[in-house]
């Protein structure tokens, strides 16, 4: 059985997405992670879980950077692969290696299980 590789998709790093966070930097801010993690950690920005970003694709903005995180990296780049492959935008950027390094780099007090 033969796999279709994956596109790669932009990313930023947990410092590029701090720096944008400091300098106050236009952006949108997704999280896909399911409401129950968001409640126990997050860093900000509007949740739309995978299960349910088809239902939500029009509230992407398009006219700005907009940065997907998760947990560690995978459900947001899958995320981002869907919101591609349907609308097209080019404006998308996977939060490499999710909350995780955003809890070891950034804010310890950030609990990811």
């Amino acid at each position: 059985m033969k796999t279709e590789k994956q596109r790669p998709v932009k990313e930023v790093t947990v410092h590029e997405l701090k720096t944008l966070i400091d300098n106050q930097v236009d952006f949108q801010l997704i999280d896909v992670r399911e409401a129950y993690e968001h409640k126990v950690a997050n860093i900000g920005g509007k949740l739309i879980p995978l299960g349910q970003l088809y239902f939500h694709l029009g509230e992407i903005d398009r006219d700005r950077k907009v940065i997907v995180y998760c947990r560690s990296g995978r459900r947001s780049a899958e995320a981002i692969r869907l919101i591609t492959e349907v609308k097209g935008l080019e404006n998308l950027f996977n939060l490499k290696d999710g909350l995780i390094e955003w809890s070891i780099e950034i804010d310890s007090t950030i609990f990811v299980d």
